[in-house]
């Protein structure tokens, strides 16, 4: 892996290649870093240039820092790609083109990034050159607006990409629908006539002449009726068997054979095979199986597709960080203006609730904002007039007036762009069956070369032909090609069943070989949102601080209220002397009457207002001491030491004096730290990122199963950490929001947790739909039984070659033994792969 930061320019962190700033970390040794928690991650991982020892299932090198001077840079996502043989094509046909620089395809997120000259070439004719054997290109912005309305374009041309999207889909159905249909025609007189007649030939000393008579098709009657059935197999076999043909021909092409080789061989064997022999006066004839191979195999690829299909829809669409408009305040008032409008200096307000469209400096203003999703950290920030604020961030307290930065790019779409290159770059691994296909294709060709020649010196030329393309079929291990997608989709339905899209099969393979899971902390180890985790302090003056606290709109006001307003609790009174509440267990309701609130007033760092006739304040110890209320050493002393667990602690009083303290806290997920010890148990390391500060990792550095926290980490940093843990392991990232989408995309397997992001979904291989972490657990889980669930149909497929190979040596072979042969090997692998997916079906409890 090369590095993602450009640790030569001094102005720079050397980890993550951000902007210095005034806060900057100097080691003293030539490095500088934006913060301690790159200096960390810098102390203890070092500097890794690449994986010293490549595993055949990890990740390539990651894309280059972008492209140069006069060259621009496009995504396209192509539909059609399902194998690394598919990348090495489409990059082969993008770099054939003049005006191209570079290409990198994956098939795993369907993207191809193109660097072009946009003077000789248009991203139109690249569009439309990667469109080709039944691949279809879409600008990559201009896709995902079709399907989720986002930005990248305009309604028409999410409209003109809805039709072409649906036309393809329509185009597919008649393609499998011919199949089965013109599957079953064919089958239907093949069992009256053919067989009858194929079986007469075998049996034929043992009936009586007149008997095997009937069942003949010597003569011109016969000929012809073969001939038709000549066409109709020609139907299936190019029509609806098009796409196994396609991958036949790109895997050879880019001489990376895959399953689609081996399929191709006995259907084109068994097809002209029967051909030649027609026209010689023959009637030993394999349309039958030539049908079934085509419409069988182009089948389960159709039920796998259906099943990512599904799985597709289950995603439910989670975009919360994409902000299409802004609005902007000029001399004539507000206005909403589309973001691409926004230029620099421009002034953009946002109010209490919504999301900042834009980065930039904050303006004769003052509030509050959540920047989880960009930075991780769960707090919410103080801004204040000058501040910087990042695209994202939701102002949560407050209203923003932002000035536009002089290129305002969103911190949203400046990610994006950071994802879409490296998941660009993202190979494919060829998978366990096309492995074994690179090895099967050489031997199985070479044995119909071997058997046509040597029928060929005795038998002439064209008993040789027709040996050669026997052998084929009888060699070529085709069920392979039914088994994997049978497998494949058994997989899929089974992970999903359980709340997990996968949506490539690779995946599986990929979870078997991990190393390391990295967690992010904040929305995934945690809950994500703030709630109160302890408080000490009487119910009146509880009471009192809900009845204030009930006109902010502070995340950690709303969470005092949720725990101790009239619907949170209990009902009942409770004593004062009983001064101990505890939201862990049954909670102590402060009240269930709504206490008016009069002279209410916000000070920024808490509220402050008269409930029945008692001054109430509520907020920072600071706040307390900028007022000159009284506060005792014990509440100090418990301010301090809840300071140090990085949890908020709120002090809150009445008549000048504080009375008592409420903790509120981003709170640990219940099942977290099980999960840990079940990955720990498989000999996995576990590492936690977060943004957060150091102070709250205190539980996290505790528990025995973690082996590194990293706190006080940005989204780049967390992408390099990432990087450099992998250098010679393999790395799976679990995270939730869009800050963790660059690392999710890093990693050698990313999975995005239920509650995350639509960025965070869109940058992972493994998407959970549930908001539960035990589905961690329940995917290595899913992927061992994947693995079991596909060696044993790959080794079922081979009984086909198993039942007609001793026939054929032994000179018995028929077309109705070799049909029998094929319908029951495709009825054990259904049969198998059902009975593994019913055998999973329990699984993980889920909530």
């Amino acid at each position: 892996m090369t590095a993602l930061s450009d640790t030569d320019d001094p102005d720079r962190c050397t980890l993550c290649g951000q902007r210095l700033a005034a806060t900057a970390v100097d080691t003293g040794d030539g490095n500088a870093f934006c913060g301690t928690g790159c200096r960390d991650i810098h102390r203890e991982l070092g500097d890794a240039d690449g994986r010293t020892d490549p595993a055949p299932d990890s990740r390539p090198p990651r894309p280059d820092p972008g492209p140069t001077a006069g060259i621009e840079r496009a995504f396209f996502r192509i539909d059609g790609m399902y194998s690394a043989t598919c990348e090495a094509f489409l990059e082969s046909v993008a770099e054939k083109r003049d005006g191209v620089v570079a290409a990198a395809a994956s098939y795993i997120t369907e993207t191809v990034r193109i660097d072009y000259d946009p003077d000789v070439v248009p991203p139109s004719a690249l569009e439309e050159a990667l469109t080709t054997l039944g691949y279809t290109a879409y600008r990559r912005s201009d896709a995902e607006s079709a399907t989720d309305g986002s930005e990248g374009a305009s309604r028409r041309s999410r409209e003109l990409q809805g039709v072409r999207k649906r036309r393809d889909e329509t185009f597919l159905g008649l393609r499998y629908a011919a199949g089965l249909l013109f599957g079953a025609f064919l089958l239907i007189p093949y069992v009256s006539i053919i067989y009858p007649a194929q079986l007469a030939r075998v049996f034929e000393p043992w009936f009586l002449e007149g008997f095997t008579g009937a069942f003949r098709l010597e003569g011109a009657g016969g000929f012809l009726f073969l001939r038709v059935y000549l066409i109709l197999t020609g139907v299936v076999l190019f029509f609806t068997g098009m796409p196994v043909l396609r991958g036949a021909y790109v895997g050879l092409r880019t001489r990376r054979p895959t399953t689609d080789v081996l399929v191709a061989a006995a259907a084109l064997g068994a097809f002209l095979y029967s051909t030649f022999a027609v026209f010689a006066g023959r009637f030993d004839v394999y349309y039958d199986l030539t049908v079934v191979i085509a419409a069988s195999v182009t089948a389960a690829a159709f039920y796998e597709a259906a099943i990512k299909k599904r799985a597709l829809g289950r995603l439910t669409d989670l975009t919360v960080s994409q902000v299409d408009t802004a609005r902007m305040y000029g001399s004539e008032g507000t206005r909403e203006v589309p973001i691409e409008d926004v230029t620099g200096g421009d002034e953009v307000i946002v109010r209490e609730g919504e999301r900042v469209p834009i980065g930039g400096t904050l303006e004769e203003s003052e509030c509050i904002v959540n920047e989880a999703v960009v930075t991780g950290e769960s707090l919410p920030v103080r801004k204040r007039d000058g501040d910087r604020i990042v695209a994202g961030a939701i102002v949560t307290d407050g209203a923003a007036v932002v000035r536009a930065d002089e290129r305002p790019v969103g911190g949203i779409d400046r990610l994006t762009a950071a994802i879409w290159d490296l998941q660009s770059a993202d190979h494919g691994d060829h998978r366990y069956a096309d492995r074994l296909a690179t090895r099967l294709v050489p031997l199985v060709c070479g044995a119909a070369v071997v058997a046509g020649l040597a029928v060929a010196v005795g038998g002439g030329a064209a008993a040789g032909v027709l040996a050669g393309l026997s052998t084929l079929f009888l060699v070529s291990p085709w069920a392979i090609g039914l088994a994997v997608p049978l497998s494949v989709a058994s997989s899929l339905e089974a992970a999903l069943d359980r709340g997990i899209v996968v949506f490539d099969e690779t995946v599986f393979e990929r979870l078997r070989g991990i190393d390391v899971v990295v967690f992010d902390k904040t929305g995934t180890l945690t809950t994500g949102e703030m709630a109160v985790v302890d408080a000490d302090a009487p119910s009146a003056a509880l009471a009192a601080a809900v009845a204030v606290e009930r006109r902010a709109a502070h995340p950690v006001a709303r969470a005092i209220v949720e725990a101790f307003g009239p619907t949170g609790g209990t009902d009942g009174d409770a004593d004062d002397a009983d001064r101990r509440h505890s939201v862990d267990g049954t909670r102590t309701a402060a009240g269930n009457a709504e206490i008016e609130t009069e002279g209410f007033e916000s000070h920024g760092t808490g509220v402050e207002g008269t409930v029945d006739g008692e001054r109430t304040l509520v907020g920072t110890l600071d706040l307390f001491v900028d007022r000159g209320w009284h506060v005792d050493e014990g509440i100090r002393s418990r301010v301090e030491a809840v300071r140090g667990t990085g949890q908020v602690p709120v002090v809150l009083g009445r008549e000048g004096t504080a009375e008592g303290v409420v903790v509120v806290g981003d709170t640990p997920r219940d099942d977290w730290r099980e999960t840990v010890s079940k990955l720990t148990d498989r000999g996995i390391e576990v590492v936690v990122l977060t943004g957060d500060h150091d102070d709250a990792t205190a539980f996290l550095r505790d528990n025995e199963g973690i082996s590194r926290v990293f706190a006080g980490v940005t989204p780049p940093a967390k992408a390099e950490a990432v990087r450099r843990l992998g250098a010679d392991r393999r790395v799976a990232m679990v995270g939730d929001g869009t800050n963790d989408a660059m690392a999710l995309s890093v990693a050698d397997l990313g999975l995005s947790l239920g509650s995350g992001t639509a960025m965070a979904a869109d940058a992972a291989d493994v998407a959970i739909l549930e908001d539960d972490i035990r589905s961690v657990e329940a995917a290595f889980d899913l992927a061992r039984a994947a693995g079991r669930r596909l060696e044993r149909n790959v080794a079922l497929a081979v009984s086909y070659n198993a039942i007609v190979m001793p026939l054929a040596l032994a000179g018995l072979l028929n077309p109705v033994f070799a049909m029998g042969a094929a319908v029951l090997t495709g009825g054990v692998l259904v049969a198998n792969a059902r009975r593994e997916l019913g055998s999973t079906a329990g699984g993980p409890e889920r909530r």
